[in-house]
């Protein structure tokens, strides 16, 4: 792993540098919901990643003497979207709450720089001061 100047960290975060701040300050909405709507699709079934998941966890829960295993599998498909759909939306709505005071609150945004500057300024340090 290569080594950085500590000021490269701190300056990359906006810490004691006066550079950009941890939250932006522009929202971009231009783009219409069906188009959000088809991007997210899109990238959904493109990536391998969840079917991979799904297919190693739910064999887990399939019991051979209860039925045909494609049935099992949709019924616990069927139930994960289903309690998905009930715990992701209030999520959602709190990070968009908390993306809107993380925006109008200034000082919350200028402490979360300084955290985030000084825990990059410490794995520095950790990472000069490391033995090869």
């Amino acid at each position: 792993m290569g080594r950085c100047r500590l000021s490269d960290l701190a300056g990359h975060c906006g810490f004691a540098f006066g550079g950009g701040s941890f939250i932006s300050e522009t929202v971009k909405s231009s783009a219409s919901f069906f188009s959000i709507y088809k991007q997210g699709i899109f990238i959904g079934t493109l990536n391998p990643k969840v079917a991979i998941f799904f297919l190693a966890f739910l064999p887990q829960f399939v019991v051979a003497d209860a039925g045909p295993v494609w049935a099992q599998l949709f019924l616990h498909g069927v139930l994960i979207i289903v309690v998905a759909a009930f715990i992701e939306p209030p999520l959602v709505l709190a990070g968009g709450k908390l993306t809107a005071t993380l925006r109008n609150n200034k000082r919350i945004g200028l402490w979360m720089d300084r955290i985030l500057g000084s825990i990059f300024i410490a794995l520095g340090i950790r990472l000069a001061l490391e033995k090869q």
